[in-house]
């Protein structure tokens, strides 16, 4: 079950790391993992009073998909490019 629930924040790190770059491309970096981080915990598979409390409680493991999220997005447009 961690997992899977690993996995599940893995993905929406990546898909938040993608809807940051379209959605506020004129904004710093910084701004746009903020708006990653909170995609993630808005979109967390549990219920909703839970999302918050461990999105608190996994932040960090939250703040590190997302940078390893903008690390692959980044190499796939070296290798793009």
């Amino acid at each position: 079950m961690l997992e899977s629930f690993r996995n599940k924040v893995l993905e929406l790190a990546g898909q938040a790391v993608a809807t940051a770059e379209e959605t506020l491309a004129g904004e710093s970096g910084k701004q746009k993992k903020i708006a990653a981080v909170k995609y993630v915990v808005t979109h967390l598979p549990v219920p909703t009073p839970i999302r918050y409390v461990l999105g608190v409680v996994l932040s960090v493991f939250i703040d590190s998909a997302v940078e390893i999220a903008v690390a692959y997005m980044n190499s796939r447009k070296k290798v793009e490019g």
